[in-house]
C-alpha cells in the first residue's frame, strides 16, 4: 500500500484541497492519503471556521482516508514549530512513504538542499539577522534579508519569501533533522496564500473566511464542495471577549513564558488593550512592522489556552500521540496499519487516552480545553473522544 501524508488546516476545505488530494492519488500514484490537520485553532492564531470534526469529515469526503489531529501546542505555534510538530507526528506513524505540500515555487531537491544549508546558521548569518532585527522588522523578514544579503549557497531566496514555501522549508528541515526517509513532493499553488479576492473554482481559504466574516455565505456556493457549503456556519465563531478577558486577567510574568512573547511584548499588549476594548482594534494598535498580526494573535491564543513555550518545546521532544479524528469507512485497513506501525499511541476511543505519558497528557489537556472553548463560542457540542467513520 503506497501512502502519502499531508499537513493541512482545511479552514475551510475547498476545491484547492480536493485538487491536492487528487494530485497525491492520481498524479503521484499513492493509494491512501493521511492528513495531519490542525484542531480548533490555527497557525494564524485564529479559531477555525468550523470545528475540527466537521473539517475532518470534509477532508474524508474530499478524498482523504485518515485524518489525524495536529496537537494544539503545535497547531497554534510559529511556522518552525507548526511544521516540526507535524513532521515529527507523521514520521512517528512509520506508515507513509511521502509528504506532499503546497508551494509557491521550488522542486523537492531545491527544498531539501536549502533545508540542509540552513540547518546550521553561521556566525555571519546570525549577525546579519541581528542587523536586520535592529531595523525593527520581524524575525521572518530579518531572516529573508539575511539570506539575500549573504547569498547562501544552495538557498533560493524565493523559498524563504512566501508562506507555503516557508512552511515547506521548515518541513524539510525537520525531515533532515530526523533523518527521515519520507520523500517530499511540492505541489505548485494556483493562487496566493493571502489572496482575499473571492473567485469561482479554486479560491483561497482567506477569501472564503472573509466572506463568512461579512455574513456572505451565499457567495460561496460555487467556491467549495456542496458538502462543505451545507455545513459552513453563517458567521465565524466569536472568541473576541473570551480572548480579551484572559488578556486582562493573565499576569504579565505568566505571559512572558509564552512562545514569541519577548522583548517586553506582554507589557505592550496589556497596556494597549485597556484603551482598545474591541479585539480587532487592539490588534491594530499592538501590531507593528516587527510584531506581526499573526505573531500577536498566536500569543493571544496561547494565553487563552495557557500554553507556555516550555510545554511546546518539551512536547516536540516527547512521545505524544496520534489522535484520529476521522477515517474513511473503506480505509480501516489503513487505520489498522497505523496502529501496528506507530511508535506513539493511536487514539480512537476514550480508553486509549489512559496510556498517555506525562507530557502527552499535558498536551492533550490543551486539545480538550481548545475543544471545550470552541463548543462554548460556537454553541455546538462535540465530543473530544470521538472518531468519525465517514
Amino acid at each position: 500500500m503506497k501512502i502519502c501524508a499531508c499537513v493541512a488546516e482545511y479552514n475551510p476545505f475547498h476545491l484547492g484541497h480536493v485538487r491536492h488530494i487528487r494530485y497525491m492519488k492520481e498524479d503521484l500514484g499513492f493509494d491512501r492519503v493521511i492528513a495531519v490537520m490542525s484542531g480548533n485553532f490555527t497557525q494564524r492564531g485564529e479559531p477555525a471556521a468550523a470545528d475540527k470534526f466537521t473539517r475532518a469529515k470534509w477532508a474524508v469526503l474530499g478524498g482523504a482516508d485518515l485524518v489525524i489531529e495536529l496537537p494544539t501546542v503545535f497547531a497554534s505555534a510559529n511556522a518552525e514549530l507548526f511544521a516540526s510538530g507535524a513532521v515529527t507526528l507523521i514520521d512517528a506513524l512509520h506508515t507513509a512513504q511521502g509528504l506532499c505540500f503546497g508551494a509557491e515555487s521550488g522542486s523537492a531537491e531545491e527544498f531539501l538542499t536549502a533545508a540542509r544549508a540552513l540547518m546550521t546558521e553561521s556566525k555571519d548569518f546570525q549577525k546579519a539577522i541581528r542587523r536586520q532585527l535592529d531595523t525593527g522588522v520581524s524575525h521572518a523578514a530579518a531572516r529573508l534579508a539575511a539570506v539575500r544579503e549573504l547569498g547562501i549557497e544552495g538557498v533560493d531566496p524565493a523559498l524563504t519569501e512566501t508562506p507555503n514555501n516557508i512552511l515547506g522549508l521548515e518541513y524539510c528541515k525537520r525531515l533532515v533533522r530526523l533523518k527521515s526517509e519520507l520523500a517530499v513532493f511540492p505541489l505548485p499553488r494556483e493562487n496566493t496564500h493571502n489572496d482575499g479576492q473571492l473567485k469561482r473554482g479554486v479560491t483561497s481559504a482567506t477569501s472564503i473566511r472573509g466572506a463568512l466574516a461579512r455574513g456572505e455565505k451565499r457567495k460561496l456556493k460555487r467556491c467549495v464542495p456542496p458538502y462543505v457549503y451545507r455545513d459552513l456556519p453563517k458567521f465565524l465563531p466569536d472568541f473576541d471577549k473570551m480572548i480579551l478577558s484572559r488578556l486582562f486577567s493573565a499576569p504579565a510574568e505568566e505571559m512572558r513564558g509564552i512562545l514569541d512573547c519577548t522583548e517586553g511584548l506582554e507589557n505592550r499588549i496589556k497596556a494597549l488593550i485597556k484603551d482598545n476594548l474591541v479585539y480587532s482594534a487592539a490588534l491594530d494598535k499592538i501590531a507593528t512592522k516587527r510584531y506581526t498580526y499573526a505573531r500577536i494573535r498566536r500569543i493571544c491564543i496561547a494565553n487563552l489556552l495557557g500554553i507556555q513555550e516550555s510545554l511546546v518545546r518539551e512536547a516536540l521532544e516527547s512521545r505524544l500521540y496520534a489522535n484520529v479524528l476521522a477515517v474513511r469507512a473503506d480505509a480501516t485497513d489503513l487505520l489498522a496499519l497505523v496502529r501496528r506501525n506507530a511508535s506513539v499511541p493511536v487514539l480512537t476511543r476514550k480508553s486509549d487516552f489512559s496510556v498517555l505519558e506525562k507530557t502527552a497528557q499535558r498536551a492533550m489537556e490543551k486539545d480538550i480545553l481548545a475543544n471545550d472553548l470552541y463548543n462554548l463560542a460556537s454553541g455546538r457540542r462535540t465530543n473530544e473522544y470521538q472518531m468519525l467513520t465517514v
